[in-house]
């Protein structure tokens, strides 16, 4: 199988925004044995901004575009260092490709990242994809990694988009205000109801939110690709989901 897996700053850093070793380590490990296993693995990776705040000691997520972009470039460097470095424990070679609106937007654009991404694939590679967020502004933003996951699943042709969050699925109603609230194992049109379970933005480090998943899984399933939200705070769940086992939500993509 081709996966895309979307890791989100909740899962990789802490509150402090400095990085959740334990946890990067254990998903490096995982996905490394997926690979060994033969399946192809794309990793949209949060946290550049996030783990560029902890690096700086900045009070919390800049509001202005250049404290952003400058955090963007200092996370971006830790953050690739780290994959490098992990991935290359389990002989696993890893890109960095980083992505703005302009490069989905764009036909020409468009078919040169799909074919990088390919050849990549085809090199044995492990791409590590992020949005660009040192040059990104508001024209050209794409502005959250749950989209850009969807994006990237469509464009890179991926049996499957794999959202690791902190939440286990989507609910009937908010789990954290609402004992009651059922997880919904599996979602076989999103309508309007559905998106109506949708709450607002995620952590004070990211960006995402039950909505953005919500709309990631519009577009995904419009072009036939599963889709399933789980939390990542155990990376060893990616197992389960490759064994079959109920997992989360999965979102089914339109096969028609």
């Amino acid at each position: 199988m081709r996966i895309t897996v979307k890791v989100g700053t909740s899962t990789l850093a802490h509150a402090t925004g400095r990085l959740n070793i334990q946890r990067m380590e254990s998903l490096c490990k995982v996905l490394s044995d997926l690979k060994n296993a033969g399946h192809e693995i794309i990793l949209v990776s949060s946290g550049a901004i996030g783990m560029g705040v902890g690096k700086l000691n900045l009070p919390g997520r800049p509001k202005d575009m250049p404290t952003k972009q400058a955090a963007a470039a200092v996370g971006q460097c830790e953050l690739m260092y780290t994959y490098d470095k992990l991935f290359n424990e389990y002989n696993h070679t890893v890109a960095q490709v980083l992505l703005t609106g302009e490069d989905v937007k764009n036909d020409q654009r468009r078919h040169n990242m799909r074919s990088t991404i390919f050849r990549l694939l085809e090199l044995g590679v492990l791409p590590v994809i992020n949005e660009n967020d040192t040059i990104a502004t508001d024209e050209i933003v794409i502005g959250d990694n749950d989209t850009l996951g969807a994006v990237v699943a469509v464009n890179a042709e991926a049996d499957l988009l794999i959202l690791l969050s902190d939440i286990d699925g989507l609910y009937t109603s908010d789990p954290h205000k609402n004992s009651d609230a059922r997880l919904i194992p599996e979602v076989n049109k999103i309508t309007e109801d559905i998106e109506a379970l949708a709450g607002g933005a995620g952590t004070s480090l990211g960006t995402g939110g039950m909505q953005t998943k919500i709309s990631a899984a519009k577009l995904v399933t419009e072009a036939g690709v599963d889709m399933i939200i789980t939390n990542g705070a155990n990376p060893t769940v990616l197992y389960d989901i490759m064994d079959g086992k109920p997992v989360g939500t999965r979102f089914l993509g339109n096969k028609a």
